[in-house]
């Protein structure tokens, strides 16, 4: 087999339909484009969400609610999660790196410590936010929670 001898599966082509080019090709005439109106036109466009002329659907629905431009989302993490890590790798700090190194995190996202889960070990833990069950659940075993 060379180069040369190699062919495109059978029925895997077609040909193109070349619209416009006289009334014997079956596509002269109005090429496809029906009579009048904007789509027979060139340069037509449809706006995004046009309905003929009808009130579009979101011009017809109530507006509701707000967003709030100061939000901010964390990544959640649980002691537990912190316990198994510690456990695991023999930490006494566990910061943004480690969760990074571990895989939880991708280090961009805002990490917060929750207290779902029991701490055995003192570990200093190191977040950009904490809940009042996890920050007294670390201080309880002797850690620190220290917010960046």
């Amino acid at each position: 087999m060379k180069l040369n001898n190699l062919k495109p599966a059978e029925g895997s082509t077609h040909s193109r339909r070349r619209i416009g080019r006289g009334t014997g090709s079956g596509l002269g005439g109005t090429s496809t484009r029906g009579h009048k109106g904007a789509k027979a036109r060139s340069g037509y466009k449809k706006k995004i969400g046009f309905e003929g002329g009808q009130m579009p659907l979101q011009r017809r629905l109530p507006k509701s609610g707000f967003k709030n431009i100061n939000h901010k989302e964390f990544f959640a993490v649980n002691l537990s999660t912190l316990q198994k890590l510690a456990e695991s790798k023999g930490l006494t700090k566990i910061g943004i790196e480690e969760l990074v190194a571990a895989g939880l995190t991708n280090g961009k996202e805002l990490v917060k410590v929750l207290g779902n889960g029991e701490l055995k070990a003192k570990i200093d833990v190191v977040a950009n936010a904490f809940s009042k069950t996890a920050e007294e659940a670390i201080k309880a075993v002797g850690g620190t929670a220290t917010i960046i």
